[in-house]
């Protein structure tokens, strides 16, 4: 039988929860006798359109027009079925006004939004510069940008890029591009031209927002340079009509000689704050963002998001599993290249204060960021497990460098969170009080396959359960596509959704849109692998006590040496656990050629400077994987590499490891950081040659 693992943490409180409150709503209102999370979890999937439909009520959501029916729940999750049909809604709109419980439905009001109040505030690198805007003036920003656009040009269905910091100036461009009912796409400034040249041309934007200068690990950098390049790159793109140049510092840098680039100054100039165009209230199924794949092997998928699903899974996440509202302060630490993005900005949904932070968290020194948590009094802060592993390795308490005591939730995503850092969270790191929140899903559905809560306790490991209304299972990983199998919770299998939740993609750019028929990408993208269910490419496992659903590493990386299957998380952990001073990072991938009758693992070990790679640490670490976990886990090749493939958001990637040890010639994508890094591998699809000559390590 399975052992629960330890307890970190469980709501002093939870009847005062909104997540409780919104259960005995459903109680009330359906004769339901809903007592727990996994009660309430069963109802949301079973009656996905009650749900969903006391969800879109609660969240008072301003719109206009009504619904009949909430969804046609006998089409499959591959039909792509429109939700909420004859509803329309504007995502600028709702981040920029709220409407109380009694007001009507296309309501301007001000609950929980006071003019007076702070929206956001941005704060740069070192915490150097501060800066404050309060509601009133968002909204005569936001108002002000939607104008000079609307008289540039852009109209509803058109797309704006923004190549940019996480700043007041690219959430502005955010927010006036949806009161359009335009379609907004970003990269971050510290990707490469191919990068953002393989996600922007797809779209065929009329406009690309870039800031002139960027700020990263104490440096200025100029990127007049990038930003004719990029230009450049677009020559193809009929409807781009020029890119704007935002100043980044205090003074503007000249791009007077790069052709069709503009200062955001005279762009705005067009531009009437008092008599803006009106706002686009859009149908619920129609597109409001592009996010990107990591498209770490070709061209990033643009994978495009309806305005309804956007908000109203924003809306369920973050009210229900992390319980926020307009006392929140948020501090989300990402690039505007990644979906988490749409999570820093998207807490103005509630009225929250958002902490808008640009640069390198470890800048001046590690204390420094830790301190801004405390001193701007942060309530919810997001970040990574990568983090977590170089705070705690630092030795650093964050919660004895400064005041914590206003922090209630800490959520955590980017990649699979090892358990020691669960345990060094509450025995080190943050005070006991804080919500530890585990996360999981991505830029595929805007928001959480796995998520935290407030009803049930945070135990060592995985995410808490599954995301409320997402009907979620684990398949056998090695079937052929077609009917899948489902495996008993305790066994690891392969994440797929069995029915449609409101914010599933509406189709992938350029491809078919989703009538039902298979398209060439989207279809083959997330439909292909399995009958009529979305299959995440996630190899996870559910436990069957508690129900935390764990994240053992990607599918398709799934490691299977003499067909025993693990992720290669649980070998990570192993590393991180006991060899953090040594070892710096590790990647750990299956290699199967076509001579090969069965996979070997190779693992890869980059060091930590002034440790060396020996026979002794290699020893080490294959006795401590058979040690903690069992002697089929151990790799059959260890090899020191100077560098571990990331992407700009540095999670590693293995795939593109895993194909060129096994005998592939890949083209790397304009998305990883470090493509270069790819050429060291090549030497190991001849692992032989390599090994030969000296007795194997």
């Amino acid at each position: 039988m399975a052992s629960v693992p330890r307890k970190l943490w469980e709501h002093p409180n939870p009847e005062k929860t909104q997540m409780h409150e919104f259960m005995q709503r459903l109680n009330k209102k359906h004769g339901a006798n809903l007592q727990t999370f996994q009660d309430l979890y069963q109802f949301s999937v079973a009656k996905r359109s009650d749900f969903y439909s006391d969800v879109f009520e609660y969240s008072n959501l301003i719109h206009t027009g009504s619904y009949t029916r909430v969804v046609d729940e006998s089409k499959p999750i591959d039909a792509i079925p429109r939700w909420f049909e004859g509803v329309h809604l504007n995502f600028a709109e709702n981040l920029l006004w709220s409407r109380g419980p009694q007001d009507p439905p296309d309501y301007h009001g001000k609950l929980g939004k006071e003019d007076t109040k702070i929206a956001l505030t941005e704060v740069r690198e070192g915490v150097s510069e501060v800066r404050h805007v309060t509601w009133v003036t968002l909204r005569k920003l936001v108002a002000l940008y939607a104008s000079a656009l609307h008289n540039g040009g852009v109209r509803r269905g058109d797309r704006i890029v923004v190549v940019g910091s996480n700043s007041v100036e690219t959430l502005v461009i955010f927010a006036a591009t949806g009161w359009l009912g335009a379609i907004f796409s970003s990269s971050s400034t510290d990707m490469g031209v191919q990068g953002i040249l393989q996600r922007t041309v797809q779209v065929n934007p009329k406009y690309i927002f870039m800031d002139d200068a960027a700020l990263y690990n104490g440096k200025r950098v100029d990127l007049r340079a990038k930003m004719a390049e990029v230009v450049s790159g677009m020559k193809d793109c009929d409807l781009f009509k020029g890119m704007i140049s935002i100043r980044r510092f205090h003074d503007a840098l000249d791009i007077s000689n790069i052709p069709k680039v503009q200062t955001l100054s005279s762009f705005l100039e067009q531009g009437d704050q008092y008599s803006p165009p009106p706002i686009a209230r859009i149908a619920f199924h129609e597109p409001f963002l592009i996010g990107y794949s990591s498209g770490t092997t070709g061209i990033p998928k643009a994978i495009v998001h309806s305005v309804g699903g956007g908000l109203l899974n924003y809306a369920k996440e973050t009210r229900l599993h992390e319980d926020t509202d307009s006392s929140t302060v948020t501090l989300q630490y990402t690039t505007t290249g990644w979906i988490m993005y749409l999570v820093c900005v998207g807490q103005l949904l509630v009225g929250a204060r958002v902490v808008l932070y640009d640069g390198s968290p470890f800048q001046p020194d590690p204390l420094a960021f830790i301190k801004l948590i405390g001193d701007q009094k942060v309530t919810k802060f997001g970040t990574s497990p990568r983090w977590f592993y170089e705070i705690a390795r630092a030795g650093i308490s964050p919660r004895e460098v400064t005041d914590l005591s206003n922090l209630r939730i800490v959520t955590s995503t980017g990649m699979v969170l090892p358990d020691q850092l669960f345990e060094w969270f509450y025995d080190k790191g943050f005070p006991t009080h804080v919500h530890l929140s585990n996360i999981s899903g991505g830029t595929d559905i805007a928001g959480c396959f796995g998520i935290g809560n407030p009803l049930t306790p945070v135990y060592v490991g995985g995410t808490q359960g599954v995301s409320l209304g997402v009907k979620v299972a684990l398949y056998d990983s090695l079937l052929p596509p077609g009917p899948g199998k489902e495996v008993p919770d305790g066994t690891p299998g392969e994440l797929v959704a069995t029915a449609s939740f409101p914010n599933v993609p509406i189709y992938l750019w350029g491809d078919k849109t989703p009538t039902g028929v298979p398209g060439p990408k989207f279809h083959a993208a997330y439909f292909a692998r399995f009958d009529h269910v979305w299959a995440h490419g996630d190899f996870c496992v559910f436990h069957p006590i508690t129900k935390n659903l764990t994240f053992l590493g990607r599918a398709d990386g799934v490691l299977n040496p003499s067909g025993v299957r693990f992720g290669s998380a649980e070998i990570y952990s192993v590393i991180e656990r006991n060899f953090a001073d040594i070892i710096a990072d590790s990647i750990c991938v299956g290699q199967r050629r076509p001579q090969d009758n069965d996979e070997s693992v190779m693992l890869f070990l980059l060091m930590r400077p002034d440790h060396k790679f020996d026979r002794k640490l290699v020893n080490d670490v294959k006795e401590a994987i058979k040690r903690e976990l069992t002697k089929r886990h151990v790799p059959k090749y260890v090899f020191e590499t100077p560098e571990i493939p990331t992407t700009v958001n540095l999670k590693k990637v293995e795939l593109p490891v895993k194909q060129i040890v096994s005998g592939q010639i890949i083209k790397p994508s304009g998305t990883l950081l470090n493509p270069k890094s790819l050429d060291y591998y090549y030497q190991f699809a001849k692992v032989e040659d390599l090994v030969a000559p000296k007795e194997k390590l």
